[in-house]
């Protein structure tokens, strides 16, 4: 056992020292000197005079060697009165070598000192950093620390006891590890102080020390930093503050990097390497609009990743940016405002803060998503936040970083989204020229009851605005297929996310929808000059089995959305959901109102789904739009179910005839005269094959209804419907009149036109399954025969002028009485003289 040294031996000793010592190597020498000594306890919170415990010996005589050291620690601190030496939590067992000491804490209303850069040891690089999930998977292993912590800061603030000594001493209870003390007081530090806003605004003093932040319970990002300082150094774990710039509250973009910075952090010495924390910004937010600050407790900030804490922290040395090559200030700048949010969710940025618009006055913004999201945007002046009217002439303290909120309206014609499960992009096109805040929001696709978060703010620059026409409001945010529509059953789709041009003849387009499994489908159609009943009538849906088309007219010149609505075709009960929103442009149209289709088309155009469930096939016309160059046409298809029993109809609404369009129309005394729109519709059943002909009246646009129904069935079910569309300026003559003898089997060959003139010789054929006898009823009865062909044929006169029509029937082997089948009319022609 050592004696322990008299005053004589110390004078001695340090005499000794001093002659032996030269200047040029003291540092180093600093740096070598290894003392052994216990973490202070119960030392009062900022007492900078109390000397630190000796070591004794077993019989409790102090030793030569401890005193020799523990007074080389004293020459040390004489040099550098301001310093604080902080011993980590290995410093308890063993000797550790003296690390560079911490600047004295600032007084309240003086700026903060830098904190000393971390250093490898003499001749030993830094060792490779690890990463926060590498320390612990998940915060979720503190819970049981994390309540205990609250709980015992209850008690404290009950109890009246604001001594950061004692605080860290109570809430580091039962902590195992030098991880776990620092969890305790980080947790401690953001649910027991709240920012002093009023501090920051000018309208009362800043409170910074720790005795002051702990008993009033408020503090600026000094007053954190300094009471987790405190806390920390009495837990023995090694904790610096360090000083630098951050984008918080009052933050301006490339607003130029001031004499001070303004704001204060942490960096503390764990597991053998610095971590960076932000207590104040793990605390909660400010509002600026209501000038309140919101509890939010955000574990982002405890221990954040270096590659990430620089997006928003820029230290005053660039030592603590903590990365292998530290970035410059323009870079800091250049690099977007984001939340914690933003790096939860795992989102990237493919721009920097600053976005400029191009010669044509728009400009793209691109995030990609580890896992398909919702976003949301917001794009306003610049300066038009509440918090701009943060006086100009503060310097901002960056206390907490904002958090927007909710994203409520996102319909602005001055920007264009589109989603994908990856990604997103943003096509923006702002109205005037100016600086604007580009907000942006998400939240995971999967969780629907949750808000739109704000994750990042960038700054967008326009300095030529180009003409564009006006955008439709599109209430459900993005543009192309949704992020979920695969989901719903939606494949692929003809339109992406880019403007769709239309290029067909009178301002049609074509959408056709690709899906995994029958859809039912709505869609709606929007312009900003389109009266929106009008703008179902430029809509025609056809929904099959596995794709789905709608074809669009367009009216008017300029931009159309198009938005497209689905649900599983078995759930008739149901809601449709949105599955893409499409925008289209049309420069030249020739539409007019006669162009437009029926009103009240039923989602059944054209074959599909039901006529597929209903057992017809091989249709003729595949399509539901059906052009009439010669104002005819006949659509047939095969019929599985001999039984199945069709029926046809044929509507038009009543239109004025445009005068300016040179067309003729049709005179008055055909106008009185005109048959029922019945008269100009055929049909003829096969047992296998349907025939439906058709030769309307005039010009215009029809809808052509097919109905079904098996016995014993009474009523027709509809099947699918037609848009016929015809062109021909010539009258279409109508069709015989048909009674309902005219059954199965029944063909009309000739004659096919329902109006014949008077003095004329007509040949007459058709077939007439099961019939015994068919004859034409005029002046007298002219028999039919039947040819090998099994057709019957044969010639009647239409009579002298004296007949107004002529009837065909036919007798059956069931009967002896004759049936009408078809009638047509005659037609007198005036004298000629």
């Amino acid at each position: 056992m050592e004696e322990a040294p008299t005053n004589g031996e110390l004078r001695l000793l340090a005499e000794d020292l001093e002659h032996k010592r030269e200047p040029s190597k003291m540092p180093n020498q600093r740096k070598n000197i290894r003392v052994v000594a216990k973490p202070r306890a119960n030392q009062s919170c900022g007492d900078e005079t109390r000397p630190r415990p000796v070591l004794q010996g077993l019989d409790g005589v102090v030793s030569k060697r401890v005193v020799f050291e523990q007074w080389a620690e004293a020459l040390g601190t004489e040099e550098r009165p301001s310093t604080k030496r902080q011993l980590s939590a290995e410093s308890v067992a063993k000797c550790v070598s003296v690390s560079k000491r911490r600047d004295a804490v600032p007084h309240a209303d003086t700026h903060a000192s830098k904190a000393h850069a971390p250093a490898a040891q003499p001749g030993k690089p830094l060792p490779p950093q690890r990463t926060r999930k590498q320390l612990f998977k998940s915060t979720d292993v503190f819970q049981r620390l994390d309540t205990h912590t609250i709980s015992a800061g209850k008690e404290l603030r009950e109890q009246c006891v604001f001594s950061a000594s004692a605080i860290a001493q109570r809430v580091t209870q039962g902590a195992q590890t030098e991880l776990e003390k620092l969890r305790a007081i980080w947790v401690w530090l953001c649910h027991n102080i709240v920012y002093d806003l009023e501090g920051y605004l000018g309208e009362s003093p800043k409170l910074c020390s720790p005795d002051e932040v702990i008993k009033e319970g408020r503090g600026v990002c000094s007053g954190y930093s300094s009471v987790c300082l405190e806390m920390c150094r009495e837990a023995g774990i090694e904790c610096q503050e360090v000083s630098g710039y951050s984008k918080g509250i009052g933050y301006q973009a490339a607003g130029g990097r001031g004499d001070e910075s303004d704001h204060m952090w942490n960096s503390v010495w764990l597991g053998g390497q610095w971590w960076l924390l932000d207590a104040c910004w793990g605390a909660g937010r400010v509002d600026m609009r209501t000038k309140t600050f919101i509890k939010n407790y955000d574990d982002f900030y405890f221990l954040t990743e270096p590659s990430e804490f620089i997006d928003t922290h820029f230290p005053d040395q660039s030592e603590w940016q903590l990365l292998d090559t530290p970035i410059s200030w323009e870079e800091f700048e250049k690099r977007a405002v984001t939340s914690s949010a933003f790096y939860s969710l795992g989102l990237k940025l493919k721009q920097h803060h600053r976005v400029t618009t191009d010669d044509d006055g728009q400009a793209k913004v691109c995030m990609s998503f580890p896992r398909p999201m919702s976003v949301t945007y917001e794009l306003l002046p610049h300066h038009a936040r509440a918090d701009t009217h943060t006086p100009q002439q503060m310097p901002s303290d960056a206390t907490l970083q904002e958090r927007a909120p909710e994203q409520r309206d996102s319909c602005s014609s001055s920007a264009r989204l589109s989603l994908t499960s990856l990604g997103m992009t943003l096509q923006l096109s702002p109205a005037m020229v100016g600086s604007y805040d580009l907000q942006l929001f998400a939240r995971p696709l999967s969780e629907e009851e949750a808000p739109h978060c704000w994750v990042c703010t960038l700054e967008v620059v326009c300095p030529v605005v180009a003409e564009i026409e006006e955008v439709p409001a599109n209430p459900f945010l993005s543009w192309g297929l949704c992020v979920g529509a695969r989901e719903l059953g939606v494949e692929r789709c003809s339109a992406g996310s880019d403007v769709a041009e239309v290029t067909g003849e009178g301002g049609e387009y074509v959408l056709t929808v690709q899906t995994s499994r029958p859809l039912m489908m709505l869609c709606e159609l929007a312009h900003t000059s389109l009266d929106p009943a009008l703008a179902k009538r430029c809509l025609a849906m056809q929904i099959g089995p596995a794709q789905l088309a709608c074809h669009v007219v367009c009216p008017l010149r300029g931009f159309y959305r198009l938005s497209v609505f689905v649900r599983d075709y078995s759930n008739g009960d149901g809601n449709l959901q949105n599955a893409g929103n499409f925008l289209l442009h049309c420069r030249n149209t020739n539409a007019g109102p006669q162009s437009l289709f029926p009103p009240n088309l039923s989602p059944w155009c054209g074959p599909g789904t039901r006529t597929e469930q209903a057992g017809l096939s091989q249709f003729s016309h595949t399509g539901p739009v059906v052009s009439l160059p010669q104002g005819r046409c006949n659509i047939s298809f095969h019929k599985d179910c001999p039984d199945l029993q069709v029926h046809a109809g044929l509507s038009a609404e009543l239109q004025q005839e445009d005068p300016s369009s040179g067309s003729q129309g049709l005179s008055t005394e055909l106008r009185e005269e005109a048959f029922p729109l019945s008269r100009h519709l055929l049909l003829a059943q096969m047992d296998g094959k349907v025939t439906v002909s058709v030769c309307v009246p005039r010009r215009g646009v029809y809808r052509l209804s097919l109905y079904g129904r098996r016995p014993p069935q009474q009523d027709y079910s509809p099947l699918c419907e037609y848009v016929l569309r015809s062109a021909c300026e010539e009258r279409g003559e109508p069709f015989p009149c048909v009674y309902s003898a005219w059954s199965r089997g029944c063909v009309l060959l000739e004659p096919r036109g329902g109006v014949l003139v008077a003095g004329q010789q007509v040949t007459f054929r058709v077939r007439v399954p099961g019939a015994r006898s068919v004859c034409v009823i005029a002046d007298k009865h002219t028999e039919l025969r039947m040819n090998k062909s099994r057709v019957w044929e044969g010639q009647a006169h239409t009579g002298h002028g004296t007949l107004t029509d002529i009837k065909l029937a036919a007798a059956t082997t069931d009967t002896d009485n004759m049936a009408i089948l078809l009638t047509w009319d005659i037609r007198n022609l005036p004298n000629e003289l």
